[in-house]
């Protein structure tokens, strides 16, 4: 296990730290996991979410004693979007709850499923269901798959999400190649990379200028075109809030005003790890509202839209996906 000491303050009470969001303050000396159901002192806590790199190794040795697929690309999909998992052929799924030190989704829409299997002949594993920040997990639990899939020889990483347009020109259904994110909680220190760095998954100072694939983004563009979905693919910056309350209007216009053009609760953090890993990274937002940045609006953001406009747009997603997947070759040169 790697360890690293932790000092509470004196404080006779109030709200935890966020990254550990389940250490009782102050006067209590304990960690309780609440994942295992037992106590660890708070000097025992790790960073990884109480996994060490054996843990992750371990988790990774027993998905590919359980499966002769070897995936080289991993695919985490966004709500309402878990259809790209039924595209594989030759699948063999594993219930989060059944994977050993693995999280489970506790949000609607997330189904909580490992899927391994081909697409377009490509050896894929897909998640079925991601992990955020409002659930409670600590940062470095929810970016774990990102481990595993690294330690499962996965070499590229398609991300989807749900997210909030922000950009004028934007209309719900347009999807968003992402280009370049904010990480918003980040500012703050809550980086799943703060902690001691295993110099195995990566160095201690990674370059985030290009985190997504550029290449890869000319690819899906080309794709697109080819598809004929120029009307509706777009490209832009992506922004991640906490969550799980949606943004007021003033937090609205202020990201707007920022440069960003879809907001969301995920995917970031995520790709900080995947690129921390050394897995090339492609990205896409799915835009299911439109932010609400007028007083006199009488809209309101809700998840059930988010859902409904996933299943309205699901195959176009799937098409662009499986397209780009296609001309991925196993070194990640593209065809």
């Amino acid at each position: 296990m790697t360890t690293v000491k932790v000092v509470i303050s004196s404080a006779p009470s109030g709200p935890c730290s966020p990254r550990l969001p389940s250490v009782p303050c102050a006067q209590e000396s304990f960690v309780f996991d609440e994942m295992k159901g037992t106590k660890a002192t708070i000097e025992e806590y790790d960073w990884l979410g109480d996994l060490s790199y054996e843990d992750c190794k371990a988790t990774a040795d027993w998905l590919l004693a359980q499966t002769d697929m070897r995936p080289t690309v991993g695919i985490v999909c966004g709500s309402g979007l878990g259809g790209l998992a039924d595209l594989l052929k030759d699948q063999v799924a594993f219930n989060y709850k059944d994977i050993p030190n693995f999280p489970q989704s506790t949000v609607h829409g997330h189904a909580g499923r490992l899927v391994f299997g081909t697409m377009k002949g490509k050896p894929c594993v897909c998640m079925q269901g991601r992990f955020h920040l409002y659930e409670g997990y600590p940062i470095q639990r929810i970016t774990l798959p990102m481990r595993i899939f690294k330690l499962l020889g996965v070499q590229t990483v398609v991300i989807t999400n749900a997210a909030g347009g922000l950009n004028q020109d934007f209309k719900v259904g347009d999807i968003m190649i992402i280009k370049d994110h904010i990480n918003l909680p980040g500012f703050a220190g809550n980086n799943p990379l703060v902690g001691p760095n295993d110099e195995r998954f990566g160095v201690r100072f990674p370059c985030m200028s290009d985190a997504y694939d550029r290449d890869l983004q000319q690819l899906a563009m080309e794709v697109g075109q080819e598809l004929g979905y120029g009307d509706f693919l777009k490209e832009g910056v992506y922004c991640v809030l906490g969550g799980p309350s949606f943004e007021t209007i003033a937090e609205c216009r202020m990201l707007h005003m920022l440069g960003v053009d879809a907001v969301g609760m995920s995917t970031v953090h995520e790709v900080i790890v995947a690129r921390h890993c050394g897995m090339r990274v492609f990205a896409l937002s799915l835009i299911t509202n439109l932010a609400v940045m007028d007083y006199d609006s009488e809209e309101k953001a809700n998840h059930e839209e988010v859902l409904q406009t996933g299943k309205q747009r699901a195959e176009q997603m799937e098409r662009l996906v499986s397209s780009v997947v296609n001309r991925i070759e196993p070194n990640n040169n593209y065809i």
